[in-house]
């Protein structure tokens, strides 16, 4: 099949994906559509709930292997939009619709190009597609659930809308609930231990903490208090104030770190909800990243978060589209945007799967 061909194909396949409703832990039937896509390029994959996979047809023990992932699962359309969105419409150059933005046309760029080197024999490296559900609520079932039924992952390209630019770092998630306590009573009566005041000199220490490492592409650490909530009538003084935390984690800490951090040294109360969205990098030097920028791509670093959170290995996020126009109304993606996508992500694996030499005594758990 030509890349022409490859092209034509992938946004037939992303028009069935924006017509078919596949909101987060309700994917069954886009995934079907991309199991027709295998089905007919006669590659074997395999399926657990909602996430489809594949490997090249010339696996070989002791080559490195290469991750190549987006989602297929869709937020809700929101209030403002005026077209339909699952209406697959094409206008100006223009195709519309709820998930061609996020991440529809990355996943159909992605799997078209796997499709590219599926059958060659002279690849340096193996190659897994997942196409994963459940990204965009972070649920139980999506990319996380799958990577321990893949053999051990050297370093993926996760497909998210970066306008084909390289983002090389993304920051990690912790949600923290705090609880400045005090002690109840009636609102007519003195009372030196009110939790709502106490949590004033509490409010300052997370507005002025600082971690002290900063990160050359992520920054800083950031903290932000996001709720506050206390009280359940005008004359009582409640027994507690609750607070959540926002933290987003730069590269130089691990989220199991920074919640340590915070348990041994916050004003209050606090519990993490969830250490699992770690952040993500991949090293300049690292050959994915220079053969992107031969190709004239720049480097940034990512505010948003994306299934990396899930994955230890380095990872590049790469994709056609613009993360602007994710989740908003009326979403769509330049025609011309994924015709350069597949272009470009077959250029850039054209540079790097002849690069990296073959180690051997690298143990694999089995692929079924």
């Amino acid at each position: 099949m030509t890349q022409q061909e490859l092209t034509h194909n992938a946004i037939e396949l992303l028009k069935n994906l924006i017509a078919t409703p596949s909101f987060s832990t309700e994917e069954h039937k886009t995934a079907e559509h991309i199991e027709d896509w295998f089905k007919t390029q006669n590659i074997p994959f395999q399926r657990e709930n909602n996430n489809i996979w594949a490997f090249n047809k010339h696996f070989q023990e002791g080559k490195p292997l290469l991750l190549l992932n987006s989602h297929h699962d869709t937020v809700k359309p929101n209030a403002a939009y005026t077209r339909d969105p699952f209406y697959p419409h094409i206008e100006d150059g223009k195709l519309y619709g709820l998930g061609s933005n996020d991440a529809g046309g990355c996943l159909t760029s992605l799997i078209a190009t796997f499709t590219h080197f599926y059958d060659r024999t002279d690849l340096k490296y193996n190659l897994v597609i997942v196409a994963s559900a459940e990204e965009e609520n972070s649920g139980p079932n999506g990319l996380n659930s799958v990577l321990k039924r893949l053999p051990e992952i050297d370093v993926a390209i996760v497909g998210e809308p970066t306008l084909m630019n390289l983002a090389v770092a993304e920051k990690g998630l912790v949600v923290f609930d705090a609880k400045v306590t005090g002690t109840p009573g009636h609102a007519a009566h003195p009372n030196d231990d009110n939790c709502i005041y106490k949590s004033i000199e509490v409010l300052e220490w997370f507005r002025d903490f600082k971690f002290e490492k900063v990160s050359e592409f992520l920054g800083e650490v950031k903290v932000t208090v996001t709720q506050i909530n206390a009280g359940t009538q005008h004359n009582v003084v409640p027994s507690e104030l609750n607070l959540v935390v926002d933290v987003r984690v730069n590269d130089k800490y691990t989220n199991a770190e920074v919640a340590e951090i915070f348990e041994k040294n916050a004003p209050c109360e606090i519990k993490p909800r969830s250490l699992r969205l770690n952040s993500s990098s991949i090293p300049i030097e690292h050959e994915l990243v220079q053969a992107g920028i031969a190709l004239g791509r720049k480097t940034y670093a990512s505010p948003t978060m994306s299934d990396q959170a899930v994955l230890t290995c380095q990872s590049l996020k790469l994709g056609p589209g613009d993360s602007t126009r994710s989740h908003s109304a009326n979403e769509f993606i330049y025609l011309n945007e994924i015709e350069e996508g597949i272009d470009l992500y077959i250029k850039l694996l054209e540079k790097v799967v002849g690069k990296v030499e073959v180690r051997s005594g690298k143990k694999y758990e089995s692929r079924k």
